[in-house]
């Protein structure tokens, strides 16, 4: 419609015949739209210049995503584990891999990893000073793009700063188990699963300040819940 537009077509009955999709449902709205009473040579002369560099950009998009998956190609096996966890995805996994790559023997734990990354709440500068919670740099912009998306998605039901160190913690140890080991694979454990963990923990601290009240010296060691044997330190 903008093509025949900027090319000279005027008349609102043929501009709207070419809808495609479910804008056929929409025909009588769609020429009440296109009248072209008011728009002049001029406009279709300025948007026409606005269709070419559309075009452009649209083109460089294009090349660079082929750019993309070219370079991408060697590590798809890492990507496809990334892809498999909700709220990553295909391009969002590249993003990752691009940033961190796929040796996580340069972080030895997925602690350093969340520390490198710096997932912390934005740094405000005043009088050439940083101030705020992450005063000691910014992190990785391009990874904490990558994992914004969950970040949005945690706000809507918890503060930002608890989002965001839930974000970090919880997606940065995903990331560094998965491109730690290939056969690994994503399994989700249950929308619940950290909060019955924190609630397990705050019981047991609980009934260990209880017993210390009555004068015990408490030591606790795990047990595997279907064998009963001690499972290994961690």
């Amino acid at each position: 419609m903008l093509d025949a537009l900027a090319a000279g077509q005027r008349d609102p009955h043929a501009l709207a015949a070419m809808a495609r999709g479910k804008m056929r449902g929409k025909i009588r709205r769609l020429e009440e739209a296109l009248e072209c009473s008011l728009f002049t040579d001029e406009h279709a002369a300025v948007l026409a210049m606005m269709l070419q560099v559309i075009d452009h950009y649209t083109a460089q998009i294009s090349q660079l995503t082929a750019t993309i998956e070219e370079l991408a190609e060697p590590y798809l096996p890492q990507i496809d584990q990334l892809d498999a966890v909700p709220g990553i995805g295909m391009i969002c996994a590249q993003d990752i891999i691009a940033e961190i790559g796929t040796d996580m023997a340069v972080f030895p734990t997925a602690s350093h990893l969340v520390s490198w990354a710096k997932w912390s709440p934005q740094v405000r500068q005043s009088a050439g000073k940083r101030k705020g919670s992450n005063a000691t740099g910014r992190g990785n912009p391009y990874l904490g793009a990558a994992l914004g998306a969950r970040y949005r998605k945690l706000t809507r039901r918890m503060p930002r700063k608890k989002a965001l160190v839930a974000t970090g913690n919880s997606m940065l140890t995903i990331i560094h188990a998965l491109l730690s080991d290939p056969a690994a694979v994503y399994t989700d454990l249950g929308a619940d699963y950290y909060e019955q963990r924190l609630h397990a923990r705050r019981q047991t601290r609980n009934h260990v300040k209880s017993l210390e009240r009555l004068g015990y010296k408490v030591t606790i060691e795990a047990i595997d819940p279907a064998t009963g044997e001690l499972t290994p330190a961690s």
